[in-house]
């Protein structure tokens, strides 16, 4: 199958406009005949679904929370970025394209990236008119601060609580829609697979996550808005019930993944603090404006911060990419940490951290200009850690957090499936190797408020539906594979509980798969995997029954789709020989141990094709043509 991305001719910045005025329309009328199926509700499915249906289609809603505030959009911090200028610094559309093609380095089309660009302006203009109370000036404007991977300053932010304020904004325009009649909203289920007729998605079968009923419902079109799979790892900032399974089970029905290797580590969070942690805590990225990063100049330092004086300590981003300083971009700056750990240079009991110094901002600007802009993020960190970073520097290290992989999607934003549309972090297709800081937030809005209505319009327009209702036989069989596989896990009665399983396939992919890689451990982690699987399926105990609230059977699931996930993640990473972004593999590096590319022969996406249980996958490879952006090797000194 070729991979047909859509991409409009002409150039880059008339594209988006060309395009949806090629798009066909559904005109209003015909708009109240259409059902579609958003699952998920965070940034990405709660705005799609509120735009879908004040356009007059008719919403179903699904979430795997008891309530849509409670996505996991909800914990993002830091901010959101648009190309407003209204810091008068030199920004622009094109500055925050550019820099967002850079940023991934070099590894996402033109086309989309030069859209998100275009559309943040918009996303803060539908953001304010919704009430999000953004930080303002003195004078009443909105006020912007640094990210990494920039040298303006463009991003929005409500103190540390960006993502909770925005998707509450997107939850009052999703309830609106709820009054009116047009949406309905599922929570607590659990997507388990996708229904096709004649090639095409026409549903969704779900678990009741509170009766353990199998529901199915049948739509013309089906949006995922399911969020990315961090916790393959076990310990990430994702929220607990983070998965992949809806995405994998859409890959086993043929939607190609792409790019499943690159996941960001994120420099800025709580170091671990014990072997039975089932969760890390983000620090915002948006600390790094004011906090400076250090380590003791010697190793084996192990002196308490204040005893340390400046002279003996290694401001080592400062020193080593003085253009951008403290605001590198995240794979840059987790990569640089972990060196330092390596080097002995690391701070705390572990020595897996390193200082987030506050001292000369707070000397500066004065206490009380620190708490405005962080008091929460700081409060977060005392209540977690019992150190206040007011008098102490906060410790930080590297942790899994956001992962730039996902469903291949063409510029209409659909899968490989016939009316599969995915959106948001479940995804692959703006941020290439490594996310900018403040860009998730950005693309989940941006698909949900302004692309996938006009693009879904021209699929529903363009093509004929045939009617299909959950009574179908393919819905019947897709409940039926869904039954035989909880009463198999339900049937093994073994000795080790399902989150066992999951802390030991996140610790391979950790040490093996992680900040750094290489083909050796790579190799190593493929068998482990494939090990721990065959243990899995013969030695794990989930205990209770289907027809009922069940968590351990709920788990049980997704841990068994992480386990082949991870298997292609690894696959994945193997075949990319090359270092991009956050996949570093250390036979691919510079002089000054920087990512080194190969373009001649990775400059592509790696979409990959399911083949059955026991079969490689496929790859199929979409090429990448830069003609406004100049391939160069990525530097931030």
């Amino acid at each position: 199958m070729t991979l047909e991305s859509k991409i409009p001719s002409g150039p880059v910045h008339e594209k988006w406009d060309r395009h949806r005025f090629e798009l066909k329309l559904v005109n209003p009328a015909n708009k109240k005949k259409f059902d579609i199926i958003v699952v998920g509700t965070g940034l990405a499915g709660a705005s799609a679904a509120a735009t879908l249906a004040e356009l007059g289609y008719n919403v179903k809603n699904f979430c795997i929370q008891d309530s849509p505030r409670r996505a996991h959009s909800i914990a993002a911090q830091g901010g959101i970025n648009a190309a407003k200028n209204y810091a008068n610094d030199g920004d622009s559309i094109w500055r925050l394209f550019y820099d967002t093609v850079k940023g991934g380095d070099f590894r996402a089309r033109e086309a989309n990236v030069y859209r998100l660009a275009q559309l943040s302006v918009n996303i803060i203009d539908q953001c304010v008119a919704q009430g999000v109370p953004f930080a303002r000036e003195y004078g009443g404007l909105l006020d912007n601060r640094s990210f990494g991977g920039a040298q303006v300053s463009r991003t929005f932010y409500a103190k540390g609580q960006t993502g909770q304020q925005l998707l509450l904004g997107a939850y009052s325009a999703l309830m609106r829609q709820v009054s009116a009649g047009k949406v309905e909203i599922f929570p607590r289920r659990e997507m388990l697979d996708v229904v096709l007729a004649d090639g095409r998605a026409r549903g969704i079968v779900t678990r009741n996550l509170v009766t353990g009923e199998l529901e199915s419902y049948s739509a013309h079109a089906v949006v995922l808005a399911t969020g990315g799979y961090g916790n393959v790892y076990f310990l990430s900032t994702n929220a607990m019930s983070s998965n992949v399974s809806a995405s994998y089970r859409c890959y086993k029905k043929g939607a190609y993944f792409a790019n499943p290797c690159f996941t960001q580590i994120h420099p800025t969070c709580i170091p671990v603090h014990g072997t039975y942690q089932s969760k890390l805590t983000l620090m915002s990225e948006s600390l790094r404006n004011d906090g400076r990063v250090w380590v003791p100049k010697e190793a084996g330092d192990k002196r308490p911060p204040e005893q340390i004086p400046e002279s003996e300590r290694d401001y080592y981003l400062e020193r080593k990419y003085p253009s951008f300083g403290n605001l590198v971009p995240r794979d840059v700056a987790s990569r640089n940490a972990k060196d330092q750990c390596d080097q002995g240079k690391g701070v705390g009991e572990t020595g897996l951290a390193v200082y987030l110094d506050f001292a000369d901002a707070i000397a500066r600007d004065g206490r009380e200009a620190i708490a405005a802009k962080y008091g929460n993020l700081f409060e977060m960190y005392e209540k977690i850690t019992g150190e206040d970073p007011y008098v102490t520097p906060m410790k930080i290290y590297p942790a899994v957090h956001y992962t730039m992989g996902g469903l291949w999607v063409d510029y209409n934003l659909m899968t490989t499936i016939d009316g599969l549309f995915a959106l948001g972090e479940s995804n692959f297709s703006d941020h290439g190797s490594n996310r900018l800081g403040a860009s998730a937030l950005m693309q989940g809005l941006a698909d949900g408020y302004f692309i996938i209505p006009y693009t879904i319009g021209g699929y529903l327009a363009g093509t004929r539906l045939p009617d299909v209702d959950a009574s179908a036989p393919q819905f019947k069989e897709a409940e039926a594979k869904i039954r035989e596989q909880v009463d198999r896990l339900l049937s093994i009665r073994g000795k080790r509980t399902v989150m066992d399983f999951h802390r030991s396939l996140g610790k391979i992919m950790w040490d093996h798969c992680g900040i750094a890689r290489d083909e050796q451990g790579l190799e190593k982690a493929r068998q482990m995997i494939a090990e721990l699987r065959e243990e899995f399926w013969e030695n794990v105990n989930v205990p209770g029954d289907a027809a009922d609230f069940n968590q351990a059977l709920e788990n049980a699931g997704r841990v068994a789709d992480f386990m082949e996930f991870g298997e292609l993640m690894v696959k994945d990473a193997l075949d990319r020989k090359e270092s991009c972004g956050c996949h570093f593999n250390t036979a691919y590096q510079t002089e000054d141990h920087e990512a080194l590319r190969d373009d001649e022969n990775y400059c592509n996406v790696s979409a990959w094709e399911y083949t059955g249980p026991d079969s490689d996958p496929v790859l199929h490879t979409e090429p990448l043509t830069f003609e406004n952006v100049e391939l160069t090797q990525r530097s931030y000194k």
